[in-house]
């Protein structure tokens, strides 16, 4: 009877909070509305299957249970898609997204010749002998098949993603990209201990199977809080790169293919040159939003070529070639003992850096300790 009522209690409590957070996103005024309804339409999805959760304590029709049911096929590609979202700041939904929907709906179809279209007796023997029936097991598979592929399309987006960032931005944004990481791998491992319910559920060993249930619904519990926290204390976390944008990699393999030459190599030091100056006398890197295109813009250098110029020839990323400049500024703000009295924090904002986490890391990887450890060996 408690574990029932703590059942019923988590699933109540998480469909609640997800139903309200749903609201919240959909009603806040954020120039990411895509962004905000894809993760709320998200949401939404996990009430309606958590709510499933409580059939027990109220009458809904079969058929209709099993289609609330289906809706889990679409939880990871509303997801997936979020995280399109998320990573670039021009994305869309366009009519070729609609291949996302395609599990759900077959899913529903193979259901129809022995449930959807037979008799309430029919279909309660379909549900009592549901781990012999081939169209379950097929959903089951699929389901798998389809948790796998976007979790891994996922990682591979991020990854990919940060590599970009790095390559051609210096802002916060690095944060969020490794929040969504952290997120997807929360995610990874619910998807997982999933797994293992469903292979309990269908063993001599059910009851481990509704242990399983009750600790998965209270990590959702706990997810749909981690997020919320996130998004209240970081409201501008969740935008970065244009889609556009290549890989350093794929732009030299572009040109290699093509048989063109970038630059030559004295155009590269002339190039070098300039930019080095330009750092040392207008010290862009003050500005905590400088992108490589603000840079290519000021400097008259195209974004291809600058961009090959740091992260290839420099074998620095452009966001670790502009922190270097920073933490060169904030090493001397250290030293300077009239500036004693200013805090780690405002030095930090001063350099071009909005973030102490990333000042912090920054920093340590560049001179070996902390600016506080750095100020108190001086």
């Amino acid at each position: 009877m408690d574990k029932i009522n703590l059942l019923a209690t988590t699933s109540v409590l998480t469909a609640f909070i997800s139903l309200f957070l749903s609201l919240l996103l959909l009603t806040v005024k954020t120039e990411h509305k895509l962004s905000n309804r894809l993760f709320a339409f998200s949401l939404l999805l996990t009430a309606v299957d958590v709510i499933g959760n409580l059939t027990d304590f109220y009458e809904i029709p079969l058929a209709v249970r099993v289609f609330l049911s289906s809706f889990v096929f679409l939880q990871l590609p509303t997801f997936y898609l979020y995280v399109l979202s998320v990573c670039y700041f021009d994305f869309k939904l366009k009519p070729k997204h609609l291949i996302h929907i395609v599990p759900f709906v077959f899913t529903n179809l193979i259901l129809l010749p022995r449930f959807y279209m037979v008799d309430l007796i029919s279909k309660i023997s379909f549900l009592k002998n549901s781990s012999r029936m081939f169209e379950i097991q097929l959903n089951h598979i699929s389901l798998h098949i389809q948790i796998i592929g976007y979790l891994i399309a996922a990682f591979i987006l991020i990854r990919r993603t940060k590599k970009i960032y790095l390559e051609n931005y210096t802002g916060p944004n690095m944060e969020s990209l490794n929040w969504l990481f952290q997120f997807t791998v929360a995610l990874s491992t619910f998807y997982s201990v999933a797994l293992f319910k469903n292979i309990f559920k269908f063993s001599s060993y059910p009851e481990l199977s509704e242990l399983l249930k009750v600790g998965l619904l209270i990590f959702e519990l706990v997810i749909i809080f981690w997020y919320l926290y996130k998004a209240l204390n970081n409201p501008g976390i969740f935008r970065n790169v244009d889609s556009k944008l290549k890989s350093v990699r794929n732009i030299i393999s572009e040109d290699k293919s093509t048989g063109g030459v970038l630059v030559v190599e004295k155009e590269y030091s002339e190039e070098l040159l300039k930019l080095k100056q330009y750092m040392l006398e207008e010290k862009p890197y003050l500005n905590p939003s400088l992108t490589i295109q603000d840079m290519s813009k000021e400097i008259k250098i195209p974004v291809r070529d600058l961009s090959v110029l740091i992260n290839h020839k420099l074998n620095q990323h452009f966001y670790d070639f502009v922190n270097t400049y920073r933490i060169e500024c904030a090493m001397d703000i250290l030293k300077d003992l009239s500036k004693s009295k200013l805090t780690v924090l405002e030095i930090l904002y001063e350099v071009g850096f909005n973030s102490k986490s990333s000042f912090n890391t920054a920093f340590k990887k560049h001179t070996g300790y902390t600016p506080t450890e750095y100020r108190k060996s001086l």
